[in-house]
C-alpha cells in the first residue's frame, strides 16, 4: 500500500461513524474483496489498520485495499443479517465461504384454515405470513412454543375444512388428551374462537410482545408460589430470551420481493442520492452517488437523472421504486411509491440514514483535508440563506440578562470564519436604562459597541445577530442609524419561540430548514451569547450581594439581601423604600433595622 492510498484509507476511516453497520472492502480494481459486519464501525474499521497485526492473512488483506464504504442499520442483528446477504451475493475472496445455502430462520403463519405456526427456512410465496428472519433458532423455537402454551395451536398437517370436519373423517390425537390441543379437527373449537389467537400472534410478532411478557411473569411467580422452581426457572429462561428479542428486522421482510429504494439529500453545492436494491426480501446491494450542481437544480429535478443513472449501472429492472416524495416523471412499467407507514417506510428511512452519514462524512473528510474550503462553503452556504452581500466572515452576537431588571448586563460574542473568537467577547453593564427595558438596553449597547469601534478604527463584522424578536432588532437598527451604519452591516434578530429570523423592516420572518448549517451557526452564536451573559450577571449579582451597605447592619444576613435585592432590584431602591414597604418585603423586625440604618433621623 503506497503512502497516498494510506493516507485516503486513513482519512476514510477517521469519519467513520460509531454505529452498527456493514463494512465492505474494494481492491483497487474496485471488486469487493471483504464484507464484515460491526457494532461500532469506526472501531472495528480502525483496528484492522493497526501497525501490529498478528495474522498474517490480515496483513494481507490489508495491503489490497484500495477504497471503504460502509452501510449503516439500526442494531447489531441487521448488520449480521445484511453481511450475510452480501457475503452470499458477491463471495468476497477474503471472507469465509458459505458452504450450504442455508438461510436463517423465519416463523410462518400457514394460508389455511385453523393456520399453523412453525419455524422454517424456506420462504414460500403462497399467501402465508412469514415473519423474520431470525438469528437464533432457539429464539424462534421459544416463540413457537410460547404461542402453542398460550393459545393451544394446532401441530397437525391435516385438511380442517368444513366437510371434512363435518364428515367426522378425524379423531383427535395425542395432544388434545395433554390438553395442548382444544380439538379443531373435530368441531370442539370454531374457527373464530381460533382466529382469534392467530391475530393475537400477528399482533406481537408485529412487535407488541408486552402482553406476552406479561403473562410469562405472571406463570413465573405462580410457579414461585407452588415451589414449582424447576419450572419457574425454565419460564425465567424463556422470559429472558423474549425480552431480548426482536420481532423483525428492518434490513429485510419476506413481503417485499424486489423493490428499488431511493432517498436525496442536498446542500448549496451537491446533492447525494442512496440506493437500496431489495430482491426476495433482503438487501443484497447499497450504493451512493455524489451529484455536482449547476443551476442549483431542486430534489425535484435531480432524483430522476440519478434514478435513471443508478439503474442502468446496476442493470436494475425493478418494477416497484419507493421514493421520499412524489415525482414528476415516469418510467414504463414501473411504479413509484411514497410509503407513509410500515415495512417499506422503514426502508425508506434506512436509505435517508445512510444517504445522511454519507454527506456528514464527505463534509468531514473536506473539513479534514482543507478547512479553509470547508469554512468558505459554510460562510457561502449562510451568505446565502440570509441573502446577504459579504461572506460573513466575522459575525457579532448580542444578548441582554437581567432579573425583574435588576444587575442589567448584556454580553457579546464574536464568531470569526464560523467559529467562536472568544479573546475577542465583550461584557457590557447598562448604564443609561433604569429598570428591565430590553429594548432601551439593547439600544445602549449596540450604540457602545460600534461607536467605539469606529472611534478605534477597528474593523466591522459583516453581520450582527440579535437574540430577540421585531423590538429588540428595531432598537439596534436604531443604533446603526444613528452611527451611520445602517446600510453598511447587515443586521438579523432570532426569535427564540420558533426560531424565527427577522429582517429590518419585514414584518413576516423566514424560517430556515432546522438541520441547516446557517441556522446551526446562528443558533451556536445566540446560546454562546446568553452563556456568557448569564455567567457574567451571575458574578455581578453575587459580588454585589457580598458587598453592599447592608454588610454594615446586624441582623441582616445572606438571604434576606437576597431577598432585598430580589424584591427592589438595586441598593438605591432599597435605601428610599419606606418603612411599611420594607415589613411588607422582610417582616417588620428586619425592616426596622434596615430602615434605621439608612435613615437614622426619622423614627
Amino acid at each position: 500500500m503506497n503512502k497516498s492510498t494510506e493516507e485516503y484509507l486513513q482519512s476514510l476511516v477517521q469519519v467513520l461513524p460509531n454505529r452498527p453497520g456493514v463494512y465492505q472492502y474494494y481492491d483497487k480494481d474496485g471488486t469487493i474483496i471483504y464484507v464484515g459486519k460491526a457494532k461500532d464501525l469506526k472501531k472495528r474499521v480502525s483496528s484492522y489498520f493497526l501497525k501490529n497485526q498478528e495474522s498474517a492473512k490480515t496483513r494481507i488483506l490489508v495491503r489490497r485495499i484500495a477504497d471503504i464504504r460502509n452501510i449503516v442499520v439500526e442494531t447489531e442483528t441487521d448488520a449480521l443479517l445484511l453481511e450475510n446477504n452480501l457475503i452470499k451475493k458477491y463471495q468476497p475472496r477474503y471472507n469465509v465461504m458459505l458452504k450450504d445455502d442455508k438461510t436463517y430462520p423465519w416463523i410462518c403463519v400457514k394460508n389455511e384454515r385453523f393456520p399453523r405456526v412453525f419455524y422454517t427456512r424456506n420462504v414460500i410465496k403462497d399467501g402465508s405470513k412469514y415473519y423474520g428472519p431470525f438469528t437464533s433458532v432457539y429464539l424462534v423455537k421459544t416463540i413457537i412454543d410460547l404461542f402453542k402454551q398460550l393459545y393451544l395451536l394446532r401441530t397437525c398437517k391435516l385438511n380442517l375444512s368444513d366437510e371434512n370436519i363435518e364428515a367426522k373423517k378425524f379423531k383427535v390425537c395425542l395432544e388434545y388428551h395433554i390438553g395442548n390441543c382444544l380439538g379443531p379437527c373435530v368441531g370442539e373449537q370454531t374457527m373464530d374462537d381460533y382466529n382469534e389467537g392467530i391475530d393475537h400472534i400477528h399482533h406481537i410478532l408485529k412487535g407488541n410482545i408486552g402482553s406476552v411478557i406479561q403473562s410469562l411473569k405472571t406463570r413465573m411467580a405462580n410457579y414461585a408460589e407452588t415451589f414449582e422452581y424447576e419450572k419457574a426457572h425454565k419460564v425465567k429462561e424463556k422470559l429472558l430470551v423474549l425480552e431480548n428479542y426482536q420481532s423483525k428486522s428492518t434490513v429485510v421482510n419476506a413481503t417485499i420481493s424486489d423493490v428499488d429504494v431511493y432517498s436525496i439529500i442536498n446542500d448549496e453545492n451537491f446533492a447525494y442520492i442512496n440506493f437500496l436494491k431489495v430482491v426476495n426480501g433482503a438487501i443484497i446491494q447499497v450504493h451512493t452517488i455524489e451529484m455536482k450542481k449547476k443551476l442549483n437544480e431542486s430534489k425535484e429535478e435531480l432524483l430522476p437523472l440519478g434514478i435513471v443513472s443508478i439503474r442502468q449501472k446496476f442493470f436494475s429492472v425493478s418494477k416497484e421504486i419507493i421514493v421520499p416524495f412524489h415525482l414528476d416523471y415516469q418510467i414504463d412499467n414501473v411504479k413509484f411509491l411514497v410509503p407513509v407507514r410500515g415495512d417499506k417506510k422503514k426502508l425508506l428511512e434506512l436509505s435517508e440514514k445512510n444517504v445522511k452519514f454519507y454527506r456528514l462524512e464527505k463534509q468531514k473528510q473536506l473539513e479534514n483535508i482543507d478547512p479553509q474550503k470547508h469554512t468558505k462553503r459554510i460562510l457561502k452556504t449562510l451568505q446565502t440563506d440570509l441573502r446577504l452581500k459579504e461572506l460573513p466572515v466575522h459575525l457579532e452576537c448580542f444578548d441582554n440578562s437581567n432579573i425583574q431588571g435588576s444587575f442589567p448586563v448584556a454580553a457579546c460574542v464574536v464568531f470569526k470564519n464560523a467559529k467562536p473568537s472568544v479573546k475577542d467577547y465583550r461584557h457590557f453593564n447598562i448604564k443609561r436604562v433604569e429598570g428591565p427595558n430590553d429594548f432601551a438596553s439593547m439600544e445602549e449597547i449596540i450604540y457602545r459597541r460600534y461607536k467605539r469601534m469606529l472611534d478605534e478604527e477597528q474593523s466591522l463584522p459583516q453581520l450582527i445577530v440579535i437574540d430577540g424578536g421585531k423590538g429588540q432588532l428595531s432598537a439596534a437598527v436604531q443604533s446603526l442609524e444613528k452611527l451611520g451604519l445602517r446600510g453598511t452591516i447587515a443586521i438579523i434578530g432570532i426569535a427564540k419561540r420558533l426560531e424565527e429570523i427577522y429582517f429590518p423592516g419585514d414584518s413576516v420572518p423566514i424560517y430556515l430548514d432546522k438541520n441547516s448549517e446557517s441556522l446551526k451557526i446562528i443558533q451556536h452564536a445566540r446560546n454562546e451569547a446568553h452563556r456568557f451573559g448569564i455567567t457574567f450577571h451571575r458574578n455581578k449579582r453575587s459580588k454585589n450581594l457580598l458587598n453592599s451597605d447592608l454588610d454594615q447592619i446586624s441582623g441582616i444576613g445572606e438571604k434576606t439581601k437576597e431577598l432585598l435585592f430580589s424584591e427592589f432590584g438595586s441598593m438605591k431602591k432599597i435605601k428610599e423604600a419606606d418603612f411599611e414597604l420594607l415589613k411588607e418585603k422582610i417582616g417588620s423586625a428586619k425592616a426596622k433595622l434596615v430602615f434605621e440604618y439608612f435613615n437614622p433621623e426619622k423614627p
